[in-house]
C-alpha cells in the first residue's frame, strides 16, 4: 500500500526543522503528526519547551510548535510500506528539502528524528550549511529508555533560544 507524508507544518519564521521518515499508520489514519499514544514525540518536545504538549489537542501543539519557530516534515513523501515500521519502506519517493529550506529565511538547524530520516534526510540535503541534528527516534519501537532519549532531545533547546 502506498503512505504519504503530509503537508510540511512551517513559515517564513521557522528557525527548527524536525524531520522524521514517514507517518505511521495511526497518524495517517488520524491526519496528524506523530499520533500513536506510545509515540513520545510530544512529551520529548515538551520538555524541550518545558511544556506538557502531550496534554494539549492537536492543533494547539501546532500553534505552539509555529510559536516557537519549530517547523515539522518528512523526508520521504511517499512510499509502500505494510505497517509502520521504517525498515518496511520500499521504494520511497524523497520529499523536495531543498526547496522548502529555500523558502524559510530564518532556518538554523534540521534535526532529525530517528536514523531513517537521518540516513535519507543527509543524502537529500548533501553539503548543508545548516547544523544537521540526529536524535534517537520518538517511536516506540525503538526501545531507547524515555530518560535517556529526553536527554539526546535537550540539543534542540539552544537552537531556540
Amino acid at each position: 500500500m502506498i503512505k504519504r507524508s503530509f503537508p510540511p507544518v512551517v513559515d517564513t519564521q521557522t528557525r527548527l526543522l524536525i524531520l522524521g521518515s514517514l507517518p505511521g499508520d495511526a497518524s495517517l489514519a488520524a491526519q496528524r503528526y506523530y499520533a500513536h499514544p506510545q509515540n513520545a514525540f510530544w512529551r520529548l518536545l515538551g520538555a524541550v519547551l518545558n511544556m506538557n504538549l502531550a496534554a494539549l489537542d492537536y492543533e494547539t501543539r501546532l500553534t505552539i510548535l509555529r510559536a516557537h519557530k519549530i517547523g515539522l516534515w518528512d523526508v520521504v513523501a511517499d512510499a509502500r510500506r505494510t505497517g509502520s515500521l521504517d525498515a518496511a519502506i520500499r521504494h520511497a519517493t524523497a520529499n523536495d528539502l531543498p526547496a522548502l529550506i529555500a523558502g524559510l529565511p530564518g532556518l538554523r538547524a534540521i534535526a532529525f528524528n530517528g536514523q531513517t530520516a537521518a540516513r535519507l534526510g543527509r543524502l537529500a540535503l548533501g553539503d548543508s550549511p545548516l547544523a544537521l541534528i540526529d536524535l534517537p527516534s520518538s517511536s516506540p519501537a525503538y526501545t531507547l529508555p524515555l530518560a535517556e532519549k529526553a536527554a539526546r532531545w535537550s540539543v534542540l533547546a539552544p537552537i531556540l533560544a
